[in-house]
């Protein structure tokens, strides 16, 4: 008998009654229709006593997004101690707190909106700062694990599946899938996993992000802040994308679906070790939701 695969550490809970919202409409032949759409809240961070940003969230794991959003505009330092996260859902608020004094005012000021769903949103020098990133030359992917996570992960119920409109970024290791975040916008998915790792000491070394977003700069900065060397998505990739991960050295891999994948950047961590001839296409069972629309939107 085949063994299962481990469980992931986080994965999505497309039952949760809070994510989603029953809507009535009436489909292509005017028969009235119910469908369960996402929800979405914002969430305004504070850093100490500083208003930081609204984000459009789903609302799960509010405290995990929070800290990963500060760790990745640099904001929230390796060395800096925690005092406190305070969540008032009423308000749509949270407080992270620590002990060292922060005054953002200027990095604030300017700011570029990046081509994430839910207008991400990167502050200061980011866009600079990221050259200076050392990621590990010693990382490979074999092409197996690429099969195999796009197999597993396009199979684990997810609320994509349950009510599409959404994604999700996964942090791997080798072939097993660990963390499962999903959001209204791949940089809050992305994030919350950055929050979770910090909480629980969980280093990037050896580890992957796969995403089933589209590969923008926003995602190779985010990724290259968490010191990940490898991205992988199902969907395509943005020139600017591409041009950053060159410059700094991770390997990109773009339209992993079935058997098929392109790599864009840092092919020389790849490792051949399986025939794409005996990969299967993706079948109508595991093909997600709205598959060719996302083609369509990248």
């Amino acid at each position: 008998m085949k063994s299962q695969p481990p469980a992931y550490l986080v994965q999505p809970d497309p039952l949760n009654p809070a994510l989603t919202e029953a809507v009535q409409g009436i489909d292509q032949d005017g028969h009235a229709v119910e469908t369960r759409v996402p929800v979405e809240r914002p969430l305004t961070l504070f850093l100490n006593g500083q208003e930081i940003v609204t984000m459009m969230t789903i609302g799960d794991y509010p405290d995990y997004l929070a800290l990963g959003y500060l760790i990745n505009q640099r904001m929230l330092l390796p060395e800096d101690e925690v005092t406190g996260i305070d969540f008032d859902a009423e308000i749509e608020t949270i407080v992270v707190r620590t002990a060292r004094r922060t005054d953002y005012e200027e990095r604030l000021k300017k700011k570029t909106q990046t081509s994430g769903c839910a207008q991400g949103t990167v502050f200061g020098n980011m866009m600079e700062a990221v050259e200076s990133v050392a990621l590990d030359p010693q990382a490979e992917l074999k092409t197996s694990w690429i099969y195999g996570l796009s197999k597993q992960i396009n199979l684990t119920p997810s609320l994509y599946l349950e009510a599409g409109a959404i994604h999700g970024c996964v942090l791997c290791e080798g072939e097993q899938p660990l963390i499962y975040m999903e959001d209204v916008g791949r940089h809050n998915a992305i994030d919350k996993i950055a929050g979770y790792m910090r909480v629980h000491g969980l280093s990037a070394a050896g580890k992957i992000m796969y995403t089933t977003g589209r590969l923008t700069s926003e995602m190779v900065i985010k990724t290259a802040q968490m010191g990940i060397p490898i991205l992988i998505s199902r969907s395509g990739f943005t020139a600017w994308g591409v041009q950053l991960a060159r410059q700094i050295g991770m390997t990109l891999i773009g339209r992993a679906k079935g058997k098929r994948f392109v790599a864009l950047s840092g092919a020389e961590r790849l490792r051949f070790d399986a025939d794409p001839a005996m990969v299967a296409e993706e079948d109508a069972r595991s093909r997600r939701k709205g598959g060719r629309d996302d083609e369509a939107a990248e």
